[in-house]
């Protein structure tokens, strides 16, 4: 087998070493072209099969052996052979040539390609044999790559040969017919007067509308290969079907209705989804207990006597279930009918891109939008499933005031409860991989939790791996034991109840997206394009089942999207805008954030200035006691054009509104300086930090200037 190869080799050589050699490239230009063109075209007249076999011997060479000069053969072909034959020879030659070299690098590469690259290339191989022919015809319609590179690479894939030949056959025949034409006005000129004729210009437009032409046929050709199994129904009971009843789907029901669609919205659970039953509305009404109960042990900052009062934890728990009762309304089937929607209780499965089954009913729809969201992350964790945990679903279920909360995970729900807890009186310890909370924030900003949370009473352990938990009965007052490693160091921790607070992750399964194919983004999300559009055009999805973020208000920033490009696409579409997207984190202190962070603007490469204010320096927070925090604002170099900012303090989440309008509409810093601001109000942080860039950015020769003239106007 080697000899073989280093003789394939050695014949390869010295073919192409010949052709520079003699310099067989000087007879393959148009000059040479033009001026023997009679000539051949006689000898073809005398001779066609000979010159036809010899002109195939030639281009399979040449492509074979990745010469250059095939596009003027092609030109040749048409010039002296004619359109129809030219078209046929070359078409033939080509492919056959294109076979040749996809052999010769299998035959040369891929064994040695496969033992140093396998395990990296272990995706795209299984891609290929999936999907190998659809790949390649993209490649021949749309040439991104030259057409040698794509013989070299295809030969080091799994794609069969006789797919190989007869893709390339098809896939290349529109880009040569469109040559050949050409061709066969280049072989007439014989100056440049004649150079707009009628038929090259015809050609040169197709060749400018090719790429364009073959891109739209090939996403046909894929798309009526994907809805192949499935029959398009020809009447449809819903402009519109939403599954999934939490913030995106009933927003985009909501909006769907708006505009007069037929909309039905699917809800197996309870509508509101996670952000009414299990998330936003019940977590922040534990965080304003747990806040109620920090002021408490602030009485005598105050001016107070310390408050002996202790928290009544079932009666805080139940004031959590009233709220939750009482924002229901809000959300329920009778607003949204009242709305015009129809809301439908059942669990819904996709059985084609235009329908669903519910209740042993099968609707149709010519869209459907998923908003399945997510669910808490529960680890491949050993002995877990021993143990009677908590996540944020169950979590509110509690009555009885856990003796000892053992919290996994120190991103933003894991420190919000575990301080939420350690105010009402339960004792925390907190266990966090990386080595500082909120492992996305600035350092700084995650340190300043941390020396919070250990002051209200969390026991913070950042570092820490959790390498298995325990369940022992026995030990009545702490059963759970959880071993935590950090390097060398072991530890084991132990508690009454364990809360798993790892983050969340999208529901994807057990409604038919399997059965269908629809097609998941590497992160377990349904992948969607900058449309929200998955794989099938007519299906949509929002919110936590779709990424990028996991937020209420990104998924109802999705829905708009969402329902208008279903609804509307036939005439318009409008890409989901990211680039302005808040985000809060309800401890104490709060965090507020929107745009860029030191971190990511560093790892991004994006250069910026920092300007920064102290919010101990702002009269209201002076007043309010609340001197924690601070304002960051990251802004273009030389300019106020705002690139992010960063609140860290009390109601953060309310004043980061005025830096998320700014960055939306384009204003700068200098807009916020020049706004009016109540006095005295902790929203005054944002034009005092405005000041600080002012004042960085001062006019010094001009201000130079005006000293000097004062002291003229003084005499001085």
């Amino acid at each position: 087998m080697r000899g073989s190869r280093l003789l394939l080799v050695l014949v390869m050589g010295c073919l192409i070493g010949a052709f520079f050699a003699f310099d067989l490239g000087h007879y393959l230009s148009l000059p040479q072209l033009q001026a023997r063109q009679v000539e051949l075209a006689a000898l073809v007249d005398r001779h066609f099969v000979s010159a036809a076999l010899l002109f195939v011997a030639v281009y399979v060479v040449s492509t074979a052996l990745s010469l250059p000069g095939a596009s003027l053969l092609t030109l040749a072909g048409s010039a002296v052979f004619g359109v129809a034959w030219g078209l046929l020879l070359v078409s033939f030659a080509s492919s056959i040539g294109a076979t040749l070299a996809f052999l010769s690098a299998r035959f040369l590469l891929r064994d040695w390609v496969e033992r140093r690259f396998g395990d990296k290339l272990a995706s795209l191989q299984a891609g290929m044999k999936k999907e190998g022919a659809l790949y390649l015809l993209s490649l021949r319609l749309i040439p991104i790559f030259p057409f040698f590179l794509v013989n070299l690479l295809m030969g080091l894939t799994p794609i069969r040969v006789s797919t190989y030949y007869w893709v390339s056959q098809l896939g290349m025949l529109p880009g040569t017919f469109v040559y050949v034409l050409a061709g066969s006005e280049l072989a007439n000129l014989t100056s440049t007067g004649n150079i707009l004729s009628p038929g090259l210009m015809v050609a040169l437009t197709l060749l400018g509308l090719m790429p364009m032409l073959l891109k739209s046929l090939q996403r046909r050709l894929a798309l009526h290969r994907l809805h192949a199994p499935y029959r398009k129904p020809t009447r449809y009971d819903y402009n519109l079907l939403v599954i999934g009843a939490g913030a995106g789907g009933l927003v985009t029901s909501y909006i769907a209705a708006a505009v007069k669609a037929k909309v039905a919205l699917i809800e197996k659970h309870k509508m509101g989804g996670d952000c009414l039953n299990s998330g936003c509305v019940p977590s922040k009404s534990l965080i304003r207990s747990a806040r109620f109960a920090a002021e408490q042990r602030r009485a005598s900052e105050l001016g107070f006597d310390p408050s002996k009062t202790c928290a009544d934890f079932a009666a805080v728990m139940e004031r959590v279930a009233r709220v939750i009762k009482e924002v229901e309304p809000h959300d329920s089937v009778a607003r949204y009918e009242g709305l015009g929607v129809e809301c439908i209780e059942g669990e819904a499965r996709l059985v084609s891109p235009w329908q669903v089954e519910v209740n042993g009913q099968r609707l149709a729809s010519r869209h459907i939008v998923l908003a399945t969201g997510a669910r808490p992350l529960v680890p491949k964790l050993p002995g877990l499933e021993q143990v009677p945990y908590l996540t944020s679903d169950t979590l509110w279920q509690l009555r009885t005031a856990p003796r000892q909360l053992l919290v996994l995970g120190g991103g933003p729900i894991g420190c919000e409860l575990a301080q939420s807890f350690t105010l009402l009186g339960v004792p925390v310890t907190l266990v966090e991989l990386s080595d500082q909370l909120l492992p996305r924030e600035e350092r700084e900003v995650a340190e300043l939790l941390a020396d919070q949370l250990a002051r209200d009473g969390v026991r913070v352990l950042t570092g820490w791996r959790a390498e298995r938990a325990d369940y022992l009965p026995a030990a009545e007052d702490l059963p759970i034991r959880l071993q935590l490693r950090r390097g060398d160091e072991t530890q084991t921790i132990a508690g009454d109840q364990l809360l798993l607070a790892l983050g969340r992750v999208a529901n994807v399964s057990g409604f038919g997206l399997e059965e269908l194919g629809v097609e998941l983004a590497p992160n377990g999300t349904v992948a969607v394009d900058g449309f929200l559009a998955t794989n099938y055009p007519s299906i949509l999805a929002v919110g936590d089942v779709a990424g990028p973020y996991q937020l209420t208000h990104a998924a109802a920033h999705q829905a708009w999207y969402a329902a208008v490009n279903a609804l509307f696409s036939s005439f318009k579409r409008f890409r989901a805008d990211y680039r302005v997207m808040p985000a809060a984190i309800y401890t104490t202190p709060e965090i507020a954030r929107v745009g860029l962070n030191q971190k990511e603007a560093r790892a991004q490469g994006i250069p910026f200035e920092l300007t920064r204010f102290e919010l101990a320096e702002l009269d209201r927070a002076i007043a309010d006691s609340e001197r924690q925090g601070f304002i960051e604002v990251l802004t273009v170099p030389g300019k106020d054009q705002i690139l992010g900012a960063t609140i860290v303090g009390t109601h953060a989440g309310e004043r980061i509104a005025e830096f998320v309008l700014a960055m939306r509409h384009g204003l700068g810093l200098g807009k916020i300086l020049g706004t009016i601001h109540a006095y005295p109000t902790l929203m005054e942080g944002n034009k005092y930090v405005a000041g600080e860039w002012k004042r960085a950015h001062q006019p010094t020769r001009v201000l130079t200037l005006l000293a000097r003239y004062h002291r003229w106007r003084r005499g001085a």
